[in-house]
């Protein structure tokens, strides 16, 4: 698999040959598959030393290779500059005169170098200053991002310009974390370095992904079989593809997301914080958070353990002096219960949702102080131009919503209410019935069906699913990221291959569907776990006691028949 990722990083197939691209990235899963499938059979201590130096090496090949199916990294460099001049990235365009002094060649080419893909055309750089242009703008001359050559003013007709960042002429999108990011890796990289950093850092992330999935599954009940899901993240092809060729920020989402989950049913404060930390670089682990809040709304039962506990003895009676009050079947009594059920659910979900909100709002807070423009930059234009707004004309050229056309054409004007909709049942299910202790299962149930609705075109948006399978192991659901790949790539090498996304996605919520009756029959075939009145076995825990509590010894009696 290896082999087969390095040899498809070193070609450049992706406006050339698309099907041919296809056909390497399908070879690459189906060793991906037999790998995940092979690392089972090996123990614990053994499996993770190969998921941890498989996760460094596949990651590797990322590296081989300028970014082939992306052009946001540049943005990203692009965005780290800006703030080492002391300049808020969300108060200018990249195209804008006044950040002339700041164009890089690399980024902003000229004459012949403009003939290549994926360059938008921009305005020359002006010969002077620009009036009104930001005061830090014209950098020292020191500087490593120093006024160049091709920035002053010249004699003749100015020679055409282009630069590498897509959408130049709006503002950044990019949430803070993010964009602290950006800066970080700007001023750790070496003078005159262009992606090499970005992409290193993405192959960073994605391993010490890895690395956190290992250790949590070190404190699960199946250490082997959770390590081995490991893998299902460390060796998936989309990682070095997206994480690190492309060095996609969804990489320090991802990660941010799995730790925050992970530690969210120990320490709810710490997850919440880790949680509003991965928001605030990608804003799409927010679809995490009710899985961070799975069972909160669960009716609290009484333990049955011992029915002897359960029961009021017939010789007991109530004194007369504590008998019940005559009202006390007014609706006083259900008012209180359901008011101490609010409570009980409250108080977990404060513990978590409370933490995320107050560091998404101070990680934007210095930016709103810097900035003179709004720090949600080009966010409301990306939502209309990727077709989810209500009657945008977008969402049939990009195929959104592609399920749902299948029902009905034309879902511009009805798909959103239909999705919240949707959306809010199955929440209402993870908070119902979700399971606290693994709240990943959650996450993911909610973060694939809202995938399956709104069908993005990206694939590296599916990196959260990747890694969230990684911690369930339902791995009908890796359906989704090779979707996105037949939307993004495939649908390239036909004409009219909107109905390639739309195959891709309907097989995937198939696979999904499959899986979830397979699980439900052999869940309905088991053997149902021992009764109260069952006989157990010394040493073993009581059924119904949670995890961890200490074993008790019954008394050896008979089952009744």
């Amino acid at each position: 698999m290896i082999a087969v990722l390095a040899l498809t990083f070193r070609r450049d197939d992706f406006h050339t040959a698309p099907g041919v691209l296809s056909r390497w990235y399908a070879l690459a899963w189906v060793l991906f598959a037999a790998a995940a499938w092979t690392v089972r059979r090996l123990g614990a201590r053994h499996a993770a030393v190969f998921v941890l130096v498989g996760s460094a090496a596949v990651a590797a090949t990322g590296l081989l290779a300028p970014p082939r199916t992306s052009t946001d990294a540049y943005r990203y460099a692009w965005d780290g500059g800006v703030q080492a001049a002391g300049i808020s990235p969300y108060d200018y365009a990249p195209e804008d005169p006044a950040l002339a002094p700041l164009r890089d060649p690399w980024l902003f080419p000229k004459g012949s170098a403009c003939q290549g893909p994926d360059r938008a055309p921009v305005r020359p750089a002006p010969g002077s200053p620009t009036p009104g242009a930001h005061p830090r703008a014209n950098p020292a001359p020191d500087h490593p991002h120093g006024t160049p050559d091709h920035t002053r003013g010249t004699s003749g007709p100015a020679e055409p310009q282009c630069t590498r960042l897509n959408r130049p002429a709006v503002h950044t999108i990019y949430p803070p974390v993010a964009e602290g990011y950006f800066l970080l890796v700007h001023r750790s990289a070496p003078s005159g370095s262009t992606l090499l950093p970005l992409q290193t850092g993405g192959a960073l992330l994605s391993v010490a992904t890895t690395a956190v999935l290992l250790a949590a599954a070190r404190r699960r009940p199946d250490p082997r079989l959770a390590t081995a899901r490991a893998a299902l993240w460390a060796w998936c092809p989309a990682v070095p593809v997206e994480a690190v060729n492309n060095a996609h920020v969804d990489a320090l989402g991802v990660l941010l997301t799995v730790a925050g989950l992970v530690a969210v049913p120990r320490r709810r404060a710490l997850g919440g914080v880790l949680l509003g930390a991965a928001i605030a670089a990608k804003l799409l682990p927010a679809v995490t958070l009710p899985g961070a809040l799975s069972g909160v709304l669960a009716t609290k039962t009484t333990n049955t353990t011992n029915p002897k506990t359960t029961k009021t003895p017939k010789a007991a009676k109530t004194p007369k002096a504590a008998k019940a009050p005559k009202n006390a079947g007014s609706p006083a009594a259900p008012t209180t219960r359901i008011r101490r059920a609010v409570a009980a659910a409250v108080r977990p979900a404060a513990a978590i949702v409370l933490p995320a909100a107050a560091v998404v709002a101070l990680g934007y807070l210095p930016y709103v102080l810097l900035s003179r423009s709004s720090v949600l930059g080009y966010l409301t234009g990306y939502v209309a131009e990727e077709g989810y707004e209500t009657g945008s004309t977008a969402a049939d050229d990009k195929n959104r919503y592609a399920l749902l056309r299948l029902l009905h054409p034309a879902p511009e004007s009805w798909a959103l209410p239909v999705v919240a909709a949707v959306l809010l049942m199955v929440v209402a299910w993870v908070l119902l019935r979700g399971d606290p202790g693994r709240p990943w299962r959650g996450a993911l149930v909610v973060t694939g069906t809202a995938f399956l609705l709104m069908t993005p075109g990206y694939p590296w948006y599916a990196l959260l699913v990747v890694a969230l399978v990684a911690l369930d192991g339902r791995w009908e659901w890796l359906g989704l990221p090779l979707a996105g790949v037949a939307q993004y790539v495939t649908a390239r090498a036909v004409d009219d291959g909107a109905w390639v996304g739309t195959l891709g996605y309907a097989v995937a919520g198939a696979a999904i569907m499959t899986g979830w009756a397979v699980r439900a029959l052999r869940a309905a075939s088991a053997p149902p776990p021992p009764g109260p009145h069952a006989e157990v076995p010394d040493g073993a825990a009581t059924p119904g006691s949670p995890p961890g509590s200490p074993a008790i010894r019954p008394r050896r009696r008979r089952v009744p028949r």
